[in-house]
């Protein structure tokens, strides 16, 4: 019997289609679009009209609802179209009742529907003077001070959104090359900034609409006033004054039905556009905000309890809310008391120390030195704790993930301490036990960094970004827009300190390569070409010589992430010769393509700056017999050839491409080493490291 049910069951022909489902498949607008046609086109009887007029406030309402609840503006990126659909509709019904008024208002108030007549008799009591002056305040209310009001925000907000969509751009580029985000999430902001901008400037737009349409009903009801009176004196015989009252009814009821939902919508627009881009709980940040403020209602209290003790004022009132905000702001302080005496007492008493005298000292007592080390100031503690909001901790966790991915091996952790001993703005970077880089930084305000072009200057503390040394300033976090709409880069304090700490392991990236840190590399090579790994090492090289080949390449800015083609070319060569710098120019050939697309990326074209051939002959002739680790050129001329290298880098970066020096091979060691901290843009490339599919165009000779 189951069976049978079921076989049954399945042979039954599917239900066909609903609205709903229809509706999902995207046939809802066309559907409204042909409504909205058919009522401006086709006589509705009065019952039409009230079920399309109470839909119409229903929909009013619930888009103020959707509104208020919305976490940020751009979860309800649809408001533009909602709203000018909704407009659309409010102003096909106008005609659809106008309509039927003028065709039948002289056969009563009802002729139009209960609807209207409701709100004509209900509502302002069937006087049409009381009808016209509620009308007259309801347009203005509407027209004069919230359709302007959220008008005139929704340009500002588009225009600033605008503005700042680089400062935001490159923001993101910020946060991704310090590895706080990855490119997926990267990815999502940029769309976000796209879509912010696309929603306010279409609010910009559809803020016109809601004023067009308060526009049109002030028209509307003096038109159907007009015609009324011509129509119902001409057309059917009625005395002035009983067309003046039914029409006037009829037209008063009409206005406020449709007048209604334009202030409510109008209303929606006024508060979508003054929220805030972040996510926010509305009624939430309302009571925080305003009723959460002790000071504020005890002051608010006392003048209420002040003004209701005058005598002929309604005493009742307002010592009533007196006594109400007065009791508020009692509460509100005695909770905070509560509050600060709970975390007081969760706060555990420090550990008595262990007298050092009374134990032996033993192996523990001596502390190993941090690989990396960030050493803070007390103002800058904050940053590092969470249960503070800290983000530092995070922000350094994302430099080392994407430094890792980046160079090829495990970047060590970061030891963060406190040091009484520096400012309290104040942060030092060491590695090894020795520092190498400081700053300081303001904990509680975001550095806006200038770019390079930027049209003002917001107000703030001048300084410069401790990373790269561009012209910045400290900023209020609350003109971070401001900043951003004048082409600054905007970051918080965390990603200073992130950002810094970033450039300095990179710059040190081979300090932190060490025997263990290779041997772990291998490890893990070994797992997919093990006979590779086991011919090179110690076979055919000792594990030293590796370490100095890949510490050698991270000193020149090459990443070691292929290590199987690394592995591969030295344990090509190392029968040949086991010299660190002989193998290490060999496996720049072999990495050649991957170090070309480093520095210019997917193009075709390798803009070069070369040296003279008398030069180039010059350097080979001294450096001809010398160590290639200890290569030395003449003083006078390092010192001019360093001046022209540094200009012509200059003038490439300038350019907005990249500077490289392309020379013959046996220069190629001696130069990168002469040049890495007298010009650290300049990329140092042999000939014979430059890829077949690779052109080359040449920018510049560097002569004597």
């Amino acid at each position: 019997m189951a069976e049978l049910a079921l076989n049954n069951s399945a042979a039954a022909p599917a239900a066909p289609p609903g609205i709903l489902s229809m509706l999902q498949r995207g046939a809802g607008a066309p559907l409204l679009l042909l409504a909205v046609l058919a009522m401006v086109v086709l006589p509705l009887p009065p019952l039409a009209l009230d079920v399309l007029f109470t839909f119409n406030i229903a929909l009013s309402v619930l888009v103020v609802m959707a509104v208020v609840n919305v976490a940020r503006p751009l979860d309800f990126g649809i408001f533009p179209t909602v709203l000018l659909l909704a407009t659309l509709l409010r102003l096909a019904l106008n005609v659809a009742s106008t309509r039927v008024v003028l065709l039948h208002g002289h056969e009563g108030t009802s002729a139009a529907g209960h609807v209207i007549e409701a709100f004509g008799q209900f509502v302002v009591g069937g006087n049409y003077a009381v009808g016209i002056v509620v009308f007259a305040i309801l347009t203005i209310i509407n027209f004069v001070v919230v359709t302007k009001g959220a008008g005139r925000i929704s340009e500002v907000s588009a225009r600033f959104t605008l503005d700042a969509m680089p400062g935001k751009q490159m923001a993101i580029d910020a946060d991704l090359n310090a590895g706080l985000i990855n490119q997926d999430e990267a990815r999502v902001r940029r769309a976000e900034v796209r879509a912010e901008a696309d929603f306010y400037g279409s609010m910009d737009g559809a803020s016109k609409f809601v004023r067009g349409d308060a526009t049109a009903g002030i028209l509307i009801l003096i038109i159907n006033i007009v015609g009324g009176l011509g129509i119902g004196i001409l057309s059917h015989g009625l005395g002035f004054s009983d067309a003046a009252r039914v029409y006037t009814l009829l037209t008063i009821g009409d206005g406020l039905v449709a007048q209604i939902p334009a202030l409510l919508l109008s209303t929606a627009v006024a508060i979508i556009v003054t929220r805030m881009s972040r996510a926010q709980d509305l009624g939430g940040e309302l009571s925080k905000q305003l009723f959460r403020q002790p000071r504020g209602l005890a002051v608010a209290g006392s003048l209420l309890g002040v003004m209701g003790l005058i005598p002929g004022m309604p005493n009742l009132a307002f010592l009533l809310f007196g006594g109400a905000c007065g009791a508020a702001a009692w509460i509100l302080r005695r909770r905070a008391r509560r509050a600060a005496v709970a975390a007081s007492a969760a706060v555990p008493a420090p550990p008595v120390p262990v007298n050092a005298e009374q134990r032996e000292l033993s192996w523990d007592d001596v502390q190993p030195v941090d690989q990396i080390g960030l050493e803070v100031g007390f103002r800058m503690v904050p940053l590092v704790d969470k249960a503070q909001g800290g983000e530092l901790l995070a922000r350094i966790r994302g430099v080392r993930r994407k430094l890792s991915q980046e160079l090829g091996f495990l970047v060590q952790s970061v030891h963060i301490r406190d040091n009484l001993e520096l400012a309290p703005n104040a942060y030092r970077i060491s590695l090894a036990g020795v520092a190498i880089a400081d700053g300081a930084i303001h904990p509680d305000r975001e550095l806006a960094i200038n770019p390079g072009r930027v049209f003002g200057k917001p107000p703030g503390i001048e300084t410069r970004d401790p990373a790269f040394g561009m012209d910045a300033v400290w900023i209020e976090p609350a003109m971070r827009e401001h900043a951003q709409t004048l082409g600054y880069t905007v970051v918080d304090a965390s990603t200073v300190v992130a950002t810094h700490l970033s450039s300095v392991i990179q710059a040190h990236a081979h300090e932190l390569l060490g025997h263990e840190e290779v041997q772990q590399l291998l490890n893990g090579l070994a797992k997919s070409a093990p006979r590779l790994v086991e011919d090179l090492v110690p076979k055919a090289l000792p594990l030293g010589v590796v370490v100095r080949v890949l510490q050698g390449l991270l000193a020149e800015r090459v990443p070691i992430r292929n290590l199987r083609a690394i592995v591969e070319s030295l344990a090509e060569h190392a029968p040949r010769t086991q010299d660190p710098q002989v193998l290490q120019g060999q496996v720049r050939i072999a990495l050649g393509r991957q170090i070309v697309q480093d520095i210019v990326g997917s193009g075709a074209e390798l803009p070069v700056i070369t040296l003279e051939p008398d030069l180039e002959q010059l350097l080979q002739s001294s450096l001809q017999g010398q160590n290639a680790g200890n290569a030395a050129i003449e003083p006078g001329l390092a010192e001019r050839l360093q001046a022209r290298l540094a200009e012509s880098a200059t003038r490439q970066e300038g350019a907005g491409e990249p500077a490289v020096l392309m020379v013959a091979p046996p220069l190629r060691s001696t130069l990168a080493r002469f040049t890495r901290a007298t010009v650290p843009n300049l990329h140092v490339l042999a000939w014979n490291e430059i890829p077949d599919n690779r052109r080359v165009r040449l920018i510049a000779a560097v002569g004597r």
